[in-house]
């Protein structure tokens, strides 16, 4: 098909071009037509990207803005038309198609050509800058990358080499601040022209609800869970207090660049600090990883394996041959993980620059939850080829995570024996509440704050006070150092400048222990929730695939029931695995004034 054909099938069906009024048999070929020439445009689109993605050049930029711009036109031509059948009665698969096709984009863009390529143009750029970013000191000569910085993030103890690698990376997402900007601008001009107020209303439509029900919906779960955060928050802060002394206040807020993690987003690696019992069921697997010298081929090989135990397929021999599961010597990349599948056929793939780590083996099972869920759906029409939402597609991998327990480890090799006594327990379950639980709320504020920016609540001149507003309000979190409007700390997460949604994570961490504890009772589970490991399962497996091969076929409710017979999205599966630690948090922290 010659370069513009998908733009002009869409500009063809427009109302001034019928020649009566469109009928629902209209409507029936026009999503149909449109369905065929978007999967299309989208193998074009996603395969400049990963080229893009794998081989940083300004020529490989160049070419995923072109294609990035012509899918865009498309998508925003078929949106367009699509609004002549609004309010008609259509069948079923009609009216999900044109629903998706709608409320279902990240981006929409303006119609006015040169505009759609400004847009085009600055999302390239800003994912280029943030894949290529490098934070160097005073005299220029000693630059680190975020792989590099993060490194130290996660192993110094030393407060002064934490915040320098905090402030270095933050500090270079400044140049993304007035990019960012004009973006809003452009990508509002789009919602608008389909309908939109703005682009966070446009995401939020995509749940099967009303935007402002949405949001209502994320703030009953947030208010299911905050509790726990708030008691994790209050026996952490404690711990650091006595490993960094004053830096950290008896009773305030806990500075970002003392949590492990450049964004604070997950406490993982400060486990040391905050062990409930010391060295009890200390598992070490990054340390087996290494000593067995675990490669990243391995590691896939070992993820694999889980969703093939459940009675899932093999990956396609392509995965092998087409992943990049290694950071290339030669060239830039973005090492963000991530998971493809190119040609909306099953060539699916992975992008990651994987180290021995439990977090990188951690990762891989969750992006090839991502693959798998493409597997499933992939003979579905293009349109209906997504998560039921999108916080589904999230949850796949990290429900199987939350399976591989100490049992499941000690199958495969990376755990001598399973610790069978109440502190040991405490002590995983600690760590997955440093992961799982600490995540939630940094995972609600992003889209709160994007929300507010899109809506202009949040103007430019309020970027940055806005944000560490919303880290305070819910994370009790703050910078280590006083922040200006001519910093963009926003910037500084991959997610903003790729203009990714983030309440997908927010939702898929309600959601997979929901998934988990309906998989656990397919597999016959009994006890505590948090010891179940349905590795093996044939009867998980069945009730997983019958979830993911619906894909966006049918609204989230209906997909949630076939998994886990419930059609509400709940935290209390969450509350469930973690009540054991909460009940000793509520007993260490007695006597503290929690909160801040």
């Amino acid at each position: 098909m010659k370069p513009r054909a998908a733009l002009l099938v869409a500009l063809a069906w427009l109302p001034a071009a019928q020649a009566a009024p469109p009928s629902a048999d209209d409507a029936r070929a026009f999503a149909n037509q449109v369905d065929a020439e978007y999967k299309e445009r989208s193998v074009r689109s996603g395969t400049s990207d990963w080229i893009h993605q794998t081989y940083i050049t300004e020529d490989t930029e160049r070419l995923s803005s072109v294609e990035n711009d012509e899918l865009l036109a498309f998508i925003a031509a078929s949106v367009k038309a699509s609004t002549q059948w609004k309010g008609q009665k259509l069948d079923p698969e009609t009216e999900r198609k044109l629903y998706l096709l709608r409320s279902s984009q990240a981006l929409a863009a303006p119609s006015d050509p040169k505009l759609r390529r400004e847009l085009t143009d600055l999302t390239a750029q800003m994912d280029g800058e943030y894949g290529k970013a490098k934070a160097c000191d005073a005299s220029g000569k000693k630059c680190r990358d975020l792989e590099e910085l993060s490194k130290v993030m996660a192993k110094s103890r030393d407060e002064k080499q934490l915040f320098e690698a905090w402030k270095g990376w933050h500090d270079t997402a400044r140049p993304q601040r007035a990019r960012y900007a004009r973006f809003v601008e452009l990508s509002n001009a789009g919602a608008k022209e389909i309908d939109f107020p703005d682009t966070g209303a446009m995401w939020r439509s995509g749940y099967d609800m009303s935007p402002d029900d949405f949001e209502k919906e994320t703030n009953r779960l947030w208010a299911q869970v905050a509790p726990l955060y708030q008691d994790l928050h209050c026996y952490v802060r404690g711990r650091l207090r006595k490993t960094y002394g004053d830096k950290v206040p008896a009773n305030g807020p806990i500075p970002a660049h003392l949590l492990g993690n450049m964004w604070a987003q997950d406490w993982a690696t400060i486990y040391p600090l905050v062990e409930p019992y010391a060295g009890k069921g200390n598992l070490d697997v990054t340390g087996a990883l290494e000593r067995q010298k675990w490669d990243a081929v391995k590691m896939a090989r070992t993820a694999e394996s889980f969703f093939t135990s459940l009675g899932l397929p093999s990956l396609p021999e392509t995965f092998w041959q087409r992943s990049m599961l290694t950071k290339p010597r030669d060239r830039e990349v973005v090492c963000h993980a991530s998971a493809w599948d190119l040609t909306l056929g099953g060539d699916v793939r992975i992008k990651m620059c994987m180290k021995p780590t439990e977090e990188d083996l951690t990762t891989i099972h969750h992006e090839l939850g991502h693959d798998y869920y493409y597997l499933a759906y992939y003979k579905l029409p293009a349109i209906f080829q997504s998560g039921a939402h999108d916080g589904f597609h999230e949850a796949i991998g990290d429900t199987i995570r939350l399976s591989m327990t100490p049992g499941y480890l000690k199958q495969i090799g990376l755990v001598d024996k399973v610790p069978n006594d109440p502190q040991a327990e405490l002590n995983v379950l600690m760590k997955m509440a440093l992961e799982r639980v600490a995540f939630l709320p940094f995972a609600l504020l992003i889209d709160q704050w994007r929300w507010d920016v899109f809506s202009g609540k949040t103007k430019p001149a309020d970027y940055n006070k806005t944000w560490w507003a919303l880290h305070l309000k819910y994370r009790g979190i703050v910078p280590p150092v006083a922040r200006t409007e001519e910093d963009f700390d926003a910037g500084a997460k991959y997610h903003i400048p790729a203009n990714t949604p983030y309440m997908r994570y927010f939702l898929s961490y309600i959601v997979q222990f929901q998934f988990y504890r309906a998989m656990c009772k397919a597999a016959g589970h009994t006890g505590p929730l948090n010891k179940c490991n349905f590795y093996g399962s044939k009867e998980a497996g069945q009730r997983l695939w019958a979830m993911l091969s619906m894909g966006a076929s049918k609204p989230w409710p209906d997909a949630l029931e076939a998994m886990t017979g419930e059609r509400q999205m709940d935290g209390g599966a969450l509350l469930e695995y973690f009540g054991p630690l909460q009940a000793w948090l509520k007993e260490q922290n007695k006597g503290q004034r929690c909160g801040w």
